[in-house]
């Protein structure tokens, strides 16, 4: 009876579906059937007209306005520029988001433990039901993970290269190896410690190599880059890797699964700032200019977004 209700509520939304069309190496355009069975599910709703960044958020900012439910069919970029947009229309307490994976990133699918297959996450649009996730603000950017240092200096070189996908990345990831730590004073405020100790503000000085802060547990290629993350707790997970190139290297594949992380230092803030020279900085896999100081905060339960009814229901 619950489950007809739920999918009868759906039927009575307004639905729109986000397509970004570049999204796994351009599969919307190659495959007819993908283009055909969407537009079956979602007849006269799928918006594919997007042509970069800009055009996606302004594209989701439009339809934020007209819409109770947003559905993405893309990866982790396009869903961060369709989330963008509902903040930029100030609908971010009004429509629902769901998400068709699609994409090389998949963190937020699997932090909400959406199936990978298309055809089971349309499932999961009938049968789930709405689960609140936080969010990260940077200044009114919005992200689910962030990356302060090394490995944004590599998505800044990444993304001024021609050559695309895994190989791009790899070769961009060079920089890892020479990547000198940088001095940065970080305030961290109403947090805790990896002991469970609280405070109301901590400050640190570090040479940093890397700062990852996220509410997803991945970050592309299913790198397990913040294992003790999760989206709806209510707190930025930090972890800082004060440590040199040649130790990140040499236990890359141990950072990889996450495990090294247990041993770094580790907290759970509801707000940061961190100050130093130039820091590179990136955000959901996008550049920000560099700058000497940024600051960071959770949103929290900000978005809803359509999840399996039993992982929607946990706390």
């Amino acid at each position: 009876m619950k489950e007809k209700k739920i999918r009868r509520t759906l039927s009575n939304q307004r639905v729109a579906l986000i397509v970004n069309p570049k999204s796994a190496k351009e599969k919307w355009k190659r495959t007819l059937k993908l283009r055909q069975y969407m537009h079956r599910k979602f007849p006269g709703r799928v918006y594919d007209q997007a042509k970069d960044k800009a055009g996606m958020i302004e594209l989701a900012e439009k339809l934020s306005l007209e819409n109770d439910v947003l559905v993405v069919l893309g990866g982790d970029g396009t869903f961060s520029d369709v989330m963008q947009g509902i903040f930029n229309a100030g609908r971010q307490n009004e429509v629902i988001m769901g998400l068709v994976p699609l994409g090389s990133g998949n963190a937020v699918r699997r932090s909400l433990q959406i199936p990978k297959q298309i055809k089971k996450a349309i499932k999961i649009l009938r049968t789930g039901e709405p689960k609140p996730i936080d969010v990260i603000d940077l200044g009114g950017r919005i992200a689910n993970l962030v990356s302060i240092g090394a490995t944004a200096k590599a998505t800044h070189k990444k993304n001024r290269s021609k050559i695309p996908g895994l190989l791009g990345h790899l070769l961009a990831s060079r920089i890892l190896f020479t990547h000198p730590r940088e001095e940065i004073d970080v305030d961290l405020f109403d947090g805790r410690d990896d002991k469970g100790r609280r405070f109301d503000q901590k400050t640190l000085h570090l040479k940093l190599f890397d700062c990852i802060v996220n509410k997803t547990n991945y970050f592309g290629y299913n790198w397990t880059i913040a294992p003790k993350a999760r989206i709806d707790d209510g707190f930025l997970d930090v972890t800082f890797f004060d440590i040199r190139a040649y130790s990140y290297v040499l236990y890359f594949p141990l950072i990889y699964l996450g495990h090294y992380q247990k041993i770094l230092k580790h907290y759970k803030v509801k707000r940061m700032i961190i100050r130093g020279k130039d820091l590179h900085i990136q955000y959901n896999g996008e550049i920000m200019p560099t700058r000497d100081e940024i600051e960071l905060k959770v949103l929290p339960g900000t978005l809803r977004v359509i999840s399996p009814r039993k992982y929607a229901k946990n706390k």
